[in-house]
C-alpha cells in the first residue's frame, strides 16, 4: 500500500457525494473511493474490451477486493435488471457494510464521457427501487475509467441525481516489458525465417 501511494489515492476521485449523501456518509463515501485505482495484478494484452478488464478482475476478485478496501463485499457480475420491457446489466453490484449500501461499479476501457454518468445514474435509481430495502442507505455508484478530465467530469456530475465517483484506473507495463525481454521481436522472427530459407 505504501508502494502505490494510497495515501495519495484515497478519497482523491471527483464526486457529488457532498451535494447527494448525508454528510457523515458522504464523508465516508469519499474515503472509500481511490483515484486511480492500481490494477497492476492484472495480465491483459494490449488491446482489451470491457468484457476482458470485467472478467480479468473477477478472476483475481481477491486482489480487486483488496484494491477496492475494506467493508467491500462482492454481489456479482452482469447483475440483471428489468425496467419496464428492458433488460439491463451492471458490470459489477458490490454491498459496503460500512456504508450499508449497494455500490455499482461500471467500467469502461476508454476516457470519461459525460453520457457514462448518465448510465450509471440510471443504474443507481434503477438498483434503488428494485434491490435496496428500507434498511440500506442510498446507494453510490463508482465509475471507473481509463483516463478522465476531472472538469468535464465535474461538469457531469453537476446536476447528476444519484451519488457517484469518477476515477481513473492504471496497469504498470512492467510485465509486459518483462516477457518483451524473453521473447524474440518479430524483426528477429523474421530474419531467422530468411537464414532459414537461405
Amino acid at each position: 500500500q505504501i508502494d502505490s501511494k494510497l495515501y495519495e489515492r484515497l478519497g482523491s476521485a471527483i464526486s457529488n457525494f457532498d451535494n447527494r449523501l448525508p454528510k457523515v456518509q458522504s464523508e465516508l463515501a469519499k474515503q472509500i473511493i481511490k483515484d486511480p485505482y492500481n490494477f497492476d495484478f492484472l495480465t491483459l494484452r494490449d488491446k482489451y474490451d470491457e468484457r476482458e478488464l470485467e472478467d480479468a478482475l473477477v478472476k483475481q476478485i481477491t486482489s480487486f477486493l483488496l484494491e477496492l478496501g475494506t467493508g467491500f463485499s462482492y454481489i456479482g457480475r452482469q447483475v440483471h435488471l428489468k425496467v419496464g420491457d428492458s433488460d439491463f446489466y451492471i458490470d459489477l453490484l458490490f454491498y459496503h457494510v460500512k456504508l450499508h449500501c449497494y455500490v455499482v461499479i461500471e467500467l469502461k476501457t476508454e476516457k470519461f464521457k459525460p453520457d457514462f454518468a448518465g448510465q450509471l445514474n440510471f443504474y443507481i435509481t434503477a438498483v434503488n427501487r428494485d434491490l435496496k430495502s428500507q434498511e440500506d442507505n442510498q446507494t453510490i455508484g463508482i465509475l471507473i475509467c481509463k483516463d478522465k478530465d476531472n472538469v468535464v467530469a465535474e461538469y457531469s456530475l453537476a446536476n447528476i441525481s444519484q451519488p457517484i465517483g469518477i476515477s481513473k484506473y492504471e496497469i504498470s507495463k512492467l510485465l509486459e516489458k518483462e516477457y518483451k525481454s524473453s521473447l524474440p521481436s518479430i524483426e528477429e522472427i523474421e530474419q531467422s525465417i530468411k537464414d532459414i530459407e537461405k
